[in-house]
């Protein structure tokens, strides 16, 4: 198989340029590099495909032999046209749905993680952590709760 240099240059820019787009944080950015990262994929595999071959039809006599074409490539790439059509009509939605709630662009940073990010490494900050770590005195301890298996297995003690 020979591939053509063109359409491989053609496929790493537009993999390149989708790529780099979807690391912007503008609504409209991302979408445009999800189209053409998804153009991009789909040239790939058209090239990946190979070079033009007889139709895969029975009985039919050409030049090229019906063994020369390979429809999955074609097939693929209608598959996948389909499912980023689908895609980008449903980032349009998303995109208008945030235009008409505030007509900001940009999507800024989440609150809860810039919280988590700042939190103290401390044993008692961890998110699995409480106040009663230790059982019998009620004091913070360095290894965090003890909850583990041994704790349920251990036999109830009944009053008689």
């Amino acid at each position: 198989m020979i591939a053509n240099l063109f359409l491989l240059i053609a496929c790493g820019v537009l993999i390149s340029c989708g790529v780099y787009l979807l690391l912007e944080r503008a609504m409209t950015k991302m979408l445009l590099g999800l189209i053409l990262l998804g153009n991009g994929a789909n040239l790939l595999m058209l090239t990946a495909g190979g070079g033009a071959g007889a139709p895969p039809i029975a009985g039919r006599e050409s030049t090229l032999s019906g063994t020369d074409a390979d429809p999955l490539a074609q097939a693929m790439i209608l598959t996948a046209i389909v499912i980023s059509m689908a895609m980008t009509a449903f980032i349009l939605a998303l995109a208008f749905r945030q235009y008409r709630y505030r007509t900001a662009d940009l999507i800024g940073d989440d609150t809860e993680d810039t919280a988590i990010a700042h939190r103290p490494d401390t044993a008692s900050a961890a998110p699995d952590h409480d106040a009663s770590a230790d059982p019998e005195t009620g004091r913070v301890t360095g290894h965090g709760d003890d909850f583990g298996p041994d704790s349920f297995e251990r036999p109830v003690k009944e009053d008689n």
